[in-house]
């Protein structure tokens, strides 16, 4: 292994050294507590820590990292005390999960790093949100994200390499090719000659890397980040490596080759670069003996530390309470102008008001910027807010949902656009995975909100018509908000872009250019989780959501003889249960009518909590009236068919006769 140092001093020379070291001890330390049975498992970077090691060397201490398994490197390249890292390892409260998640699936805003999730790719398009929001500030800084090469196949990686390539953002996109994805070798996993040629076609420059070679990472690396900041771009890296050791320790290499094995042990990064040193006269043993005690000392004394500090004791409190950020609503009340306005132009208006407020936004989605959306919800922003903050966006879901993610991180709040709310399942790993999590993972909010055009009654058949709340609505960590009248929509989603966790807001297309109605010209909100109760009486409780309550008031309006409390929930996480309670309690029975198809719906998660909190108070069955558990067809006969107009009034009779 040939070494160049170039003009670097001893000094430099010989901080890479202890920098390469010291997780190399730390790695040695760790398989010795799993053997003694102290630690449960591990994920091994010895043969590669050079990559991890001289990036970390090379880039600022406020410029994003976010590392993988494998890079130990960059935690004790940020100096991260080791008794922190221990504790997050063995599960402690003093670690960065509180014990919810394990080794390096974690981040830290104090040390600029963030942890990978395991599905590997959404990290990607997380690296090109901190980017953009560093290029909109134009601070300079770069942004490095890794990935292994069996990531690459993932279509995450695709989407976001794409995208920092179109808007061309400084991200190091760092793959670390250690030759096996767990046990399957690379000739069985991409027919590439090399991993760098996959920049080529997104027009992205790349280059392949000695990965054990700390100096020519470390020059290379130094040479690039210079010109990103003269010259913002993304670029690809691939570096080869290996990894001496199984994918987790119980794996084991059995599967490798001797002769590999022989092979990549020769080109070993500490031991090649301390010959090195050795050679040229900067270390000697006597002054390696003394770096190894300090590291070791160290290592021994932090993992004293952490050992020493009790086990957690859970608690329901505890984990409940940090599922979402805390937020106290902030109450905008509006003055006394109205406008008569369609339900469309109230999310355009409450749109431009919210970005007015908050400089450090960005809206995303196709079509946004100057076509205005498909719908025309956005259509003249880019004249008032310019390209940067009103973002057309590659058809790629996924990736942007992650974005959206890393614009959080770094400062930003980010709305962003579905073309349509069935789309969304393209991007629905980042938002389940991703934004419902991290909050209480590892208490890093998540200040996105994702716009779902939704909804049937234009014959736009299965791909364009879904009420798929209660996708969402399920996983812990994510609001979900589903207004019916202009008025609540504005309120609400100014709401939901102040509030710093995750939203889905839902918007039913056929309400959009159909409804009308006066609502303030100036900037107001409406907390989130508070149902509107549109009718009183005594008779029954009808609960609903979107456009089933239009035709809710329909059927009641036609009906007058029926005197029913409407609540209209508005929000279905969180969820209005005492306004629910109330009603019921109240009226004694109770009907749930909602768009979505019947079997996993909303209605069925209220009907339960009526059924286990009101029960004495009941004088008839719960009732829930919803569309067909089929797809949603397109033929005007057939869609009439599957929605559940036709047949609440029925159902609605027949509950009050009981």
């Amino acid at each position: 292994m040939i070494f160049d140092k170039k003009n670097l001093s001893n000094e430099t020379l010989l901080d890479l050294y202890k920098r390469i070291l010291k997780p190399r001890l730390v790695e040695e330390k760790m398989l010795i507590l799993i053997r003694q049975g102290k630690v449960s498992k591990w994920f091994s970077g010895i043969g590669q820590e050079a990559i991890s090691v001289g990036i970390t060397a090379v880039l600022d201490t406020d410029e994003y990292i976010l590392p993988m398994h494998r890079n130990l490197g960059v935690f004790t390249g940020r100096d991260i005390p080791l008794h922190r890292l221990f504790s997050q390892w063995q599960g402690k409260a003093n670690g960065f999960t509180k014990g919810r998640d394990r080794s390096f699936h974690f981040g830290t805003q104090l040390y600029k790093i963030i942890g990978m999730i395991s599905h590997l790719g959404p990290q990607m398009g997380v690296a090109d949100g901190i980017a953009l929001a560093n290029k909109l500030q134009k601070n300079g800084k770069v942004t490095a994200v890794f990935t292994g090469e069996g990531a690459t196949s993932e279509g995450d990686f695709h989407e976001a390499l794409n995208i920092a390539a179109v808007w061309d953002l400084p991200v190091l996109f760092i793959i670390e090719n250690n030759g096996y994805g767990l046990s399957t070798p690379t000739n069985e996993q991409y027919r590439c000659e090399n991993l760098a040629d996959k920049g080529i076609g997104y027009g992205i420059e790349s280059h392949i890397v000695d990965g054990n070679n700390i100096l020519e990472v470390f020059n290379l690396l130094t040479e690039l980040k210079a010109s990103m900041i003269e010259n913002p771009r993304p670029i690809l890296l691939e570096f080869k490596t290996f990894r001496m050791r199984g994918h987790e320790e119980a794996s084991g290499t059995k599967y490798v080759p001797k002769e590999l094995m022989d092979l990549w042990a020769a080109k070993d990064p500490v031991d090649n670069y301390r010959s090195f040193l050795y050679q040229n006269g900067i270390l000697t043993k006597e002054h390696d003996d003394e770096i190894q005690h300090e590291i070791k000392k160290d290592i021994d004394e932090s993992w004293a530390i952490a050992n020493a500090e009790p086990e957690i004791v859970p608690t329901y409190e505890g984990e409940l309470n940090d599922v979402y950020q805390p937020y106290i609503h902030e109450e905008f009340h509006p003055n006394a102008e109205v406008e008569n306005i369609r339900f469309i132009d109230a999310i355009s208006c409450s749109l431009r008001q919210s970005m007015e407020r908050h400089e450090k936004s960005v809206i995303m989605g196709q079509d946004i910027a100057e076509y205005g959306g498909a719908f025309k919800i956005t259509d003249g922003f880019v004249a008032q807010f310019g390209k940067d903050r009103v973002r057309n966006t590659p058809i790629c879901e996924s990736a942007v949902v992650s974005t959206a993610m890393g614009l959080s991180i770094n400062g930003y709040k980010a709305i962003v656009e579905m073309q349509f709310a069935d789309f969304v399942s393209t991007g629905f790993n980042p938002i389940v995975n991703l934004l419902a999590k991290s909050h209480y993972r590892w208490l890093e909010k998540a200040d996105v909100v994702v716009r779902m055009p939704c909804g049937g009654g234009t014959q736009a058949g299965p791909f364009h018509s879904q009420t798929n709340e209660a996708w969402f609505t399920k996983t812990p960590g994510l609001k979900v908000v589903y207004p019916a009248f202009p008025y609540d929509v504005k309120g609400l989603l100014n709401a939901s872009i102040n509030d710093p966790n995750p939203v889905l807001f839902f918007e039913h297309k056929q309400l959009y250019r159909s409804l009308s109605q006066d609502v303030p010209t100036d900037y107001y909100t409406i907390p989130l989780g508070k149902a509107a109760l549109l009718k009183e009486g005594n008779d029954i409780t009808i609960i609903s959501f979107g456009a089933a309550v239009h035709w809710a008031l329909e059927t009641l309006d036609k009906n007058p003889e029926i005197k029913a409390d409407l609540l209209d929930l508005r929000t279905l996480q969180p969820l209005d249960t005492e306004a629910i309670y109330a009603s019921v309690k109240k009226t004694g029975k109770v009907i749930i009518y909602q768009e979505d198809s019947m079997f996993g719906g909303v209605a069925s998660d209220i009907s339960a909590l009526i059924m286990e909190n009101c029960f004495e108070y009941l004088d008839a069955p719960v009732k829930r009236v919803a569309s067909l558990d089929s797809p949603i067809p397109f033929t005007k006969v057939l869609e009439d068919q599957y929605l559940p107009k036709g047949r609440f009034k029925t159902e609605l009779k027949a509950l009050l006769e009981y």
